[in-house]
């Protein structure tokens, strides 16, 4: 089995939490889309390699050691002389809204410079996407990393509204993540991500759009209604377990855990019914992660998804 290697931001989510008095207070928790990415597949049993850039107060600090203890590699960290991006989270029962501060964002900084091209090439699996990609130098680094041939390439946009002020911005976006969509072998991606960037699209329109731009598969996550598979030779639809959720951060992320893991193991499948295999396994996970408090930390083990699920 190879190892992944996954680029992206790592930040400290702030989590909004009410105390048995009514009084609102924000619980701290490691996250980052790609970061909550890495730590899952470790869990899970890969090795990942991952790519980031982390500030230089506490917050980073403990970022850098909770990567070690779960047992991600950061020979590949870069650490910056800035403040740790917050991201504020509210929610509506389980689902998460964020709020980001920081500038410039401490994930923002890792250059081309940083990415080591022949880890990437040695790698089964790359991961990119997610809000760092919004901002440079971190663009150009998950392009570069991105253009080297080798590993599969994953890729999930993972889209912020708050970081889309206006039409112009979300256009922008689009065509910046339509470019790795065209050469990804899955993408995955939420139905709340479609609705951003299609203007109230459909999964099944979406993903055969993105099909047509030349990704080998697609993946669309629907919250509680499961995810939709998409694949040249067809599509399915899979329910999610029902599950009560009290907690939906890092879900999504979750899933592309679950996927990168088994493609770490079993590689690419070869049709529609592999990939169904593969995603009722990753919804499997999610489920999981939404009965518990989100962020890293809620990324399962095997031995917790084999007692969860028996």
């Amino acid at each position: 089995m190879g190892y992944a290697v996954v680029l992206g931001e790592a930040l400290v989510d702030l989590l909004e939490t009410e105390l048995e008095t009514g009084e609102l207070i924000y619980r701290q928790a490691i996250g980052g889309a790609p970061l909550n990415v890495a730590v899952g597949v470790t869990r899970l049993g890969g090795e990942v390699r991952y790519v980031g850039s982390l500030g230089g107060d506490t917050l980073a600090d403990r970022i850098a050691a909770f990567l070690t203890e779960t047992g991600v590699a950061t020979t590949s960290v870069t650490r910056v002389p800035v403040p740790t991006t917050l991201a504020v989270t509210t929610f509506e029962g389980a689902e998460p809204t964020f709020q980001f501060y920081g500038e410039p964002p401490s994930y923002s900084l890792v250059t081309p410079d940083d990415v080591d091209e022949a880890a990437v090439a040695g790698a089964a699996v790359v991961y990119a996407g997610s809000i760092a990609l919004m901002r440079e130098p971190f663009q150009a680094a998950a392009r570069a990393a991105w253009s080297v041939p080798g590993p599969v390439r994953v890729f999930d946009p993972n889209v912020r509204p708050k970081l889309l002020p206006d039409v112009a911005a979300v256009d922008e976006l689009r065509d910046l993540v339509e470019e790795y969509f065209a050469t990804a072998d899955l993408v995955k991606l939420s139905s709340a991500d479609v609705e951003v960037l299609w203007n109230g699209a459909t999964p099944e329109t979406a993903a055969s759009h993105i099909l047509k731009l030349g990704a080998r598969a697609v993946v669309v996550t629907c919250g509680a209604k499961g995810a939709y598979i998409a694949t040249p030779d067809g599509t399915a639809m899979i329910p999610a377990p029902r599950v009560a959720a009290v907690d939906a951060t890092g879900a999504g992320d979750s899933v592309m855990a679950a996927l990168v893991s088994r493609l770490l193991v079993q590689g690419v499948p070869v049709d529609l019914a592999g990939w169904q295999g593969y995603v009722t396994f990753a919804l499997q996970v999610a489920g999981l992660v939404c009965e518990r408090p989100g962020g890293a930390v809620a990324m399962p083990t095997v031995e917790e998804l084999a007692t969860r699920w028996s």
